[in-house]
């Protein structure tokens, strides 16, 4: 082996990167070679210390302990980073033509229940009522009939369903809807509230060392599809929430921020199947077709707005 090879602190990305230059596959060996320039380059622009590099493995260790079916902390780990955020962003450019996408989050651990049209999916009958609806369509405003409307939320504590079992019931605040003829979609939930996300193990003692809050401004998640279409991971925020331009996350954009405004009418409040007065939440949905190529970084314009929404 010739001098040139040997590891040293000056060539040790280069020296490691040239082990992974057999890799077979191209793209694998694309990352590696990244991971290994910009993983070196970290260490030695903060003379990392030992005692750091052994803390550091720690808490990657207890971040893996604290993980379970209902509770995934490294998901948590790369959404406090802004990993999660940039990963959606980029693999879901717009160009501005649909709605804008947003962390998938760390609990949809489980699947929704199909629900009908109009169904309360506040199964514990807590919270402000509120009558969420929508319009699915596509990218030339044509109706997309039988998109899959996917949607999840806390209850007024600020938990998931799966965050407290035996507390409230199974599938509390979830549903899978099948939009009508006309994409249309409608349910009957409660007002989101704002809530912290889980700051009892590794990733909020990160959060509290750095002098950072744990919580998530007020919103419901959606994945919406339809056939020959590209599904879209989001959210909808209310609009006076707290921590909108703080998330822990990263997750907010201003597309997807909405009023919930209250409706005093008794005849409507009836007809919705909801006591007087009631909130009211219109969030409409535009999807990519699945065939074009996604727009390439930097092309995009300013995010689509839809009806409802604010600008």
């Amino acid at each position: 082996m010739s001098d040139g090879e040997l590891f040293s602190e000056e060539r040790s990305a280069a020296v490691v990167a040239a082990s992974f230059a057999g890799t077979p596959d191209p793209r694998l060996r694309q990352v590696m070679n990244s991971l290994v320039q910009h993983l070196h380059a970290f260490v030695k622009d903060v003379e990392l210390t030992e005692e750091e590099w052994g803390f550091a493995i720690d808490f990657l260790t207890r971040t893996g302990h604290m993980s379970n079916e209902v509770r995934q902390e490294f998901i948590l780990l790369s959404d406090v980073l802004g990993v999660s955020m940039l990963v959606e962003t980029i693999n879901h450019r717009t160009g501005g033509t649909s709605t804008e996408s947003t962390v998938l989050g760390p609990f949809h651990t489980v699947a929704s229940p199909p629900r009908e049209l109009g169904a309360d999916i506040a199964l514990d009958g807590k919270g402000t009522p509120c009558l969420v609806s929508g319009q699915v369509t596509g990218p030339d405003g044509e109706p997309l009939a039988g998109a899959s409307v996917d949607v999840w939320q806390t209850n007024e504590d600020g938990f998931y369903d799966v965050q407290q079992p035996g507390i409230q019931p199974a599938g509390n605040l979830r549903g899978i809807f099948s939009a009508d003829a006309e994409g249309r979609f409608w349910f009957r939930s409660v007002v989101p509230r704002y809530y912290p996300i889980p700051d009892d193990g590794p990733v909020g003692q990160l959060l509290a060392a750095t002098g950072r809050h744990p919580n998530r401004p007020a919103h419901l998640h959606f994945i919406v599809s339809a056939p020959g279409y590209r599904p879209v991971t989001t959210h909808v925020f209310v609009a006076d929430s707290p921590y909108l331009d703080s998330d822990a996350v990263f997750g907010v954009k201003e597309s997807l921020v909405r009023d919930v405004q209250e409706v005093d009418d008794p005849a409507r409040a009836a007809d919705a199947g909801l006591p007087n007065p009631f909130r009211t939440l219109t969030f409409d949905l535009s999807l990519l077709r699945a065939d074009p190529a996604p727009p390439a970084a930097g092309s995009a314009a300013q995010p689509a707005v839809v009806e409802g929404g604010r600008s």
